[in-house]
């Protein structure tokens, strides 16, 4: 028998002084079985940063064929696809064949080694931007995730604050492509 989702709930107060947005939003989350609650924060992290009323989750992990976030369109196109993690060439082409807009925000301490990797493949492709985030930081979002939580991103330039209760945690966002 497979294994179930586990579900978690979030009230988002997003506060991003690079686009003017200020908003609260009631979300559920689905934490896959193979998923860490570092990368479901980091899911989290994704939707701050592309906040936009059409801006949902997708199956992720349990689809192979959908991202972790996206933007569709009333005519079910993909206006932008949204991957976490350290993802192929492979899978970045697939969002560029389907999406008018791919993004990727790798995380983890192998990010550099990814990078080596696989940035001249994933440079070379159109209409993709690459982000990532360093391991110390995000790796301490699981400190913050609870089934029921209540948390505050406050976005600015690269900054990410992200607060719950007394708890505050700076992430740095960096562009690499």
């Amino acid at each position: 028998m497979a294994l179930k989702p586990t579900i978690f709930k979030a009230t988002l107060n997003l506060i991003d002084m690079n686009r003017d947005i200020y908003t609260t939003e009631k979300l559920t989350l689905a934490l896959h079985p193979s998923e860490t609650s570092v990368r479901m924060m980091v899911r989290l992290l994704a939707y701050a940063l592309n906040y936009d009323q059409d801006l949902s989750f997708s199956k992720g992990l349990s689809a192979n064929d959908e991202p972790d976030l996206w933007i569709k369109r009333p005519d079910n196109s993909v206006s932008c696809w949204i991957e976490v993690g350290q993802a192929s060439p492979e899978r970045i082409r697939k969002g560029v064949s389907r999406a008018d807009q791919v993004k990727l925000y790798a995380y983890g301490s192998e990010v550099d080694i990814w990078w080596a990797k696989h940035s001249e493949a994933l440079m070379g492709l159109p209409k993709t931007e690459i982000y990532s985030f360093p391991a110390a930081q995000v790796d301490r979002l699981s400190e913050l995730c609870g089934r029921n939580m209540e948390l505050t991103i406050t976005i600015s330039e690269e900054q990410l604050y992200v607060t719950v209760g007394d708890l505050q945690l700076d992430v740095d966002l960096t562009r690499l492509a």
